[in-house]
């Protein structure tokens, strides 16, 4: 009876096992796919001509996608001084401020904003982020702020999520600690709770940053995907994720390779960037 057992716990054991590697093998092929089909025009062209080039014309022989980086950059910054503000202040007040009542309510209702599509983003900015940005400040509309804004909005669920789980991290202690010394209950916050959590919040960012600089949809209907460095606020921009999504139904032979060579160049950030977060988040725990 208990080598029955045992075995049947062994056999749940290596099916689990088994559904867990599976994901990690569904990241290697992901990884293999992109960087076999990316690579070759890497030899073919040259790294430097690839990263650093600042014409794209694939059917003239030019693969610089620099442009693309930068304002791939530039929306992401653009996005988390936007979010981060607001997705540490949501979430500072719910842990810190809120009745239990509203946290139940009003934590799953932010939540929510991670389950709207980014088209639905990208239509609202078309319909009222464009035309404000027109109006009041003059271009288009489609441009680096607008993309911005609309970015800073999607990356709140991701932020306040994080940082709340990392404020309530905090040990009770602290907080009572630092009121017994007599600091308010900001200063507590100020001073004790935030730079305590600072780890998982930093976390957070990185994570929102991941997320703005992964999306697509939203992107192309708002950035107005200009090939160059915006050197304003409102000038358009095209980011690598637009740029994959606009000429991969239509590109073939060297013009498909440089796409994939963007996608390499994308996923390697994306990766870079979890990497530090993950690495911030580790740091929180074992502290």
């Amino acid at each position: 009876m208990i080598k029955k057992s045992f075995t049947k716990e062994n056999f749940v054991k290596w099916v689990l096992t088994a559904f867990a590697l599976s994901s990690l093998l569904f990241l290697f092929l992901i990884f293999a796919f992109i960087l076999f089909e990316g690579l070759p025009l890497f030899l073919k062209i040259g790294l430097s001509k690839i990263i650093a080039g600042f014409k794209w014309a694939p059917t003239k022989g030019s693969f610089g996608i620099f442009p693309m980086i930068v304002s791939s950059f530039l929306v992401t910054f653009g996005a988390l001084i936007i979010g981060a503000p607001m997705g540490l202040s949501c979430a500072i007040y719910l842990s810190e401020y809120s009745g239990k009542r509203m946290k139940m309510f009003l934590k799953p209702a932010l939540e929510l904003l991670a389950g709207i599509p980014s088209v639905v983003y990208g239509f609202l900015g078309v319909i009222y982020i464009v035309p404000l940005v027109r109006n009041y400040l003059g271009g288009s509309g489609f441009s680096l702020l607008s993309t911005s804004i609309i970015l800073g909005v999607m990356i709140l669920p991701t932020i306040i999520s994080i940082s709340f789980d990392a404020l309530t991290s905090v040990p009770r202690t602290y907080r009572e600690g630092s009121f017994a010394m007599g600091a308010t209950k900001w200063q507590t916050i100020y001073r004790v709770v935030i730079p305590s959590a600072k780890s998982g919040i930093l976390a957070s960012f990185i994570l929102g940053m991941g997320r703005a600089i992964g999306e697509t949809m939203a992107v192309i209907m708002i950035a107005g995907n200009a090939l160059r460095i915006p050197v304003s606020i409102l000038d358009p921009l095209r980011t690598l994720t637009g740029n994959i999504a606009l000429e991969l139904a239509y590109a073939t032979g060297d013009h498909r390779l440089g796409l994939f060579s963007t996608g390499v160049v994308l996923l390697v950030i994306i990766m870079i960037l979890n990497y530090i977060a993950n690495f911030g988040i580790k740091r929180k725990v074992i502290k």
